[in-house]
């Protein structure tokens, strides 16, 4: 899908500065002209491809698909900010959660209706300002606090909703909640459950198998295995885009049983021992694409991983008194930056 796949019908947008005591809900649609409009379409587009989003379901008493359950297109200006008016509530029990715009969207992809809730948290920048008086022009700097997240950057919470059969997609932010850091926007706000994001099964993955590595070796063999691993997976990840931990366990530990086992009951407690990882953006897996070694020594070595793979670029030699020596190979150019 590509960004001009989606097609804007309606956008309104509300205040949701919880410093003011109550919300300032909107009574108009914008117009979502040229420049509008692809500020809007830019950050469904970048929620719609981060690794960040899951995959939910409504809770059963959920309000937001209450209200959605009456929506039509003739209730979208009522319906945002019925919804408006639920955020605003969390919001404001809740000190820690910071003061946004809610710009509420109904679009269509391929005739298919969804609405998005994108939480616009506010940033602080500097800008100018022109008084003008009898004796000329007087220009000054003043801080603004409540500029909006430009269209490249990502928002810290939103949900993407499918109208038809009301399955959601979102982002979202830990916050405090009666000093607890609580997901508000799913749980308090949304009233949703869902997977865990991809990006977080990666991270849980990756993590689960170094520490089960860091038991089982000796810190002087923990560098060799740890970089085969990395490059299996990016191997795995760059030929078929996704894995399925099972299998990925057999390629990284072969014959080791035991440690295979102790892997898969870490991950079996987040419900990821037979399930697929497949991340989609490629900030997500560029880790994988290079192996970054530093030395005892204070020796910084970048090496891609299609050079690490081959055995005629650069070699690893443990040396008889157990130090370690990396020989770099076939060198046409070297340039000193």
């Amino acid at each position: 899908m590509q960004k001009d796949d989606i097609h804007l019908q309606q956008v309104i947008i509300h205040i949701m500065d919880s410093t003011m005591g109550m919300p300032v809900l909107s009574d108009q649609i914008l117009d979502h002209g040229s420049d509008f409009g692809d500020f809007v379409r830019a950050h469904i587009y970048r929620i719609l491809e981060s690794d960040d989003m899951k995959k939910c379901s409504f809770d059963e008493n959920s309000q937001v698909e209450a209200i959605l359950e009456e929506y039509n297109p003739d209730q979208f200006v009522a319906c945002s900010q019925k919804l408006g008016e639920l955020l605003y509530g969390v919001m404001n029990k809740n000190i820690d959660i910071p003061p946004a715009d809610l710009l509420v969207v109904e679009y269509q992809v391929e005739q298919q209706p969804f609405l998005a809730l994108l939480k616009m948290n506010y940033k602080t920048y500097y800008t100018h300002m022109t008084d003008s008086d009898p004796w000329g022009n007087s220009n000054s700097v003043i801080k603004q606090k409540a500029i909006l997240p430009g269209e490249n950057q990502k928002l810290a919470e939103a949900a993407l909703i499918d109208l038809t059969d009301k399955s959601l997609r979102l982002i979202e932010k830990k916050y405090d909640v009666n000093g607890v850091k609580t997901n508000y926007f799913s749980q308090l706000f949304l009233q949703c459950h869902g997977s865990l994001s991809p990006k977080t099964k990666l991270a849980i993955v990756t993590k689960a198998v170094d520490d089960v590595q860091k038991k089982f070796y000796h810190e002087s063999e923990q560098y060799e295995v740890q970089m085969e691993t990395k490059s299996i997976i990016n191997q795995t990840l760059e030929e078929e885009g996704s894995f399925a931990v099972p299998v990925l366990m057999d390629k990284i530990f072969k014959e080791q049983e035991e440690m295979k086992e102790e892997v898969m009951k870490k991950l079996d407690k987040y419900h990821l021992a037979e399930t697929e990882v497949a991340p989609q953006n490629p900030n997500t897996t560029k880790k994988f694409g290079k192996q970054n070694l530093i030395t005892d020594t204070g020796i910084e070595i970048r090496i891609p991983m299609e050079q690490y793979q081959n055995k005629d670029k650069v070699d690893f030699i443990t040396n008889p008194d157990g130090t370690i020596s990396v020989l770099i190979k076939n060198i046409g150019n070297i340039i000193s930056k």
